[in-house]
């Protein structure tokens, strides 16, 4: 199901994932016109079920996303499947453009577009992702509890990652692969925890029968695993912003790039503001809907401060007739 897109709005929404959803829901509820345009790409596709969310525990992605385009046009907001392909600055207003031509206009951007993972080519990394491939241990940790767990050498926060996993197996390798050296420092800590450090470069990922058995490294060694922890490079959905001079920045952790926004959302381009992944990498489903919650107030407080200042104006030169 998806709305008709109309001509104009106050507020444009580009993502229709929790952050977008719930950003949406709040101005739709301050008697906002706003429009949901989702290109249906939800990073949690490949996941059974959302997990730490208060009340909503095991809730499937897409029976939350279904719940939530209802409770959007519930108060009079639009859900649009589409992918925006461009923003530019029009006046006051913004033009956004769709693929295959299509066009609206909108007073403020909201922009929960989310973030893409990018993950080595390692042979069998992909396909198992997001089954026994994994990233996060709040998202994941209980369910993949007590089983042996090899964590890979991706990027800044792999030890990291290694030494969080610990805390739901006592079964935990650390495959150093292409990753900086462990300083000696890192090493106690793993050591001290348990967890063996295996070198080498990782070669493919062994499936048999549907299941991860283990990891094969370049020399031909198999280390017998179940489940794979693998810290991606995420990377802000943001391509649409460019016209703007809006362009993602490398984040400060170095695990991707983001958007930067302030505490309510608000970007460095006066009337676009950034919620959920797109602006904080590491940011669960509850975390994200919250974000879009308050970004969406914010931007209804700041269309509210716009329209007393033109209604100042207009009183004023009306008491000078």
């Amino acid at each position: 199901m998806t709305d008709q897109l109309n001509d104009s709005y106050d507020v444009v929404v580009v993502g229709g994932g929790p952050a977008g959803l719930n950003g949406a829901l709040m101005l739709a509820r301050a008697r906002r016109t706003v429009a949901v345009i989702d290109a249906g790409a939800p990073r949690n596709a490949p996941a059974d079920r959302v997990h730490g969310l208060f009340a909503r525990e095991g809730v499937p992605p897409a029976e939350l996303l279904t719940r939530g385009r209802a409770e959007v046009r519930d108060y009079g907001g639009q859900v649009i499947d589409g992918e925006v392909s461009g923003i530019t600055r029009d006046g006051d207003d913004f033009v956004v453009t769709l693929a295959g031509a299509r066009t609206t206009r909108a007073r403020r951007v909201l922009v929960t577009s989310g973030l893409v993972d990018d993950l080595p080519l390692i042979p069998g990394l992909r396909e198992r992702w997001g089954r026994d491939v994994i990233h996060c241990p709040y998202c994941h940790g209980w369910e993949v509890r007590d089983r042996p767990i090899g964590v890979l050498g991706l990027g800044p926060m792999a030890i990291h990652l290694a030494l969080l996993f610990r805390q739901w197996s006592d079964d935990i390798v650390y495959f150093a692969h292409t990753n900086t050296p462990p300083t000696e420092e890192e090493l106690e800590q793993l050591a001290a925890r348990g967890i063996r450090v295996v070198p080498g470069e990782l070669a493919a990922v062994e499936i048999t029968d549907d299941r991860i058995t283990g990891v094969r490294l370049s020399d031909g060694a198999i280390v017998p695993r179940e489940v794979l922890v693998a810290p991606t490079r995420m990377l802000a959905r943001a391509a649409f912003l460019s016209n703007l001079g809006l362009t993602p920045a490398v984040h400060p952790s170095g695990a991707g790039e983001y958007i930067p926004a302030d505490p309510t959302g608000r970007t460095d381009v006066p009337g676009v503001w950034a919620a959920g992944n797109v602006s904080d990498l590491s940011a669960q489903v509850g975390a994200s809907a919250a974000a879009g919650a308050l970004a969406g107030a914010h931007i209804n407080a700041d269309l509210v401060n716009e329209e007393t200042r033109q209604a100042v104006e207009t009183y004023r030169a009306r008491a000078l007739l």
